[in-house]
């Protein structure tokens, strides 16, 4: 995996450039093994996102779809990414499902999530 690409598009999606961040990712996932669990892992962040698109663009279904596949595909994925706070993210993105699971979006929306290194 390319380092300096990957830490490039984690950059974007912490900027809110979530389609911009998408493409950064899905390069390197394409480059991934097929039968590796690294490329389920990097599915999974590319699918997080597609979530944050779908949710800056109103589509509070496609949110809510791609970010429980996402949450799937990043289960186990400290084994991929050991150096990500990944239980961070997690409890992030459950708060995120939490919200676009409501019928009628009422409240603030939860802040948007982050994908930090514990370097």
């Amino acid at each position: 995996m390319h380092e300096r690409h990957f830490r490039h598009g984690l950059g974007l999606f912490n900027s809110a450039r979530f389609f911009e961040a998408h493409e950064a990712l899905e390069d390197i996932w394409r480059e991934a093994s097929r039968h590796s669990p690294m490329r389920r892992h990097l599915q999974g962040l590319v699918q997080v996102a597609v979530a944050f698109h779908h949710q800056s663009t109103r589509n509070r279904v496609g949110a809510r779809s791609v970010l429980a596949r996402a949450l799937r595909n990043l289960q186990g994925a400290e084994a991929s990414f050991s150096d990500l706070e990944l239980e961070q993210l997690r409890a992030q993105l459950a708060a995120w499902q939490e919200f676009l699971a409501k019928d009628e979006p009422g409240g603030p929306a939860p802040p948007l999530p982050k994908i930090t290194s514990s370097r």
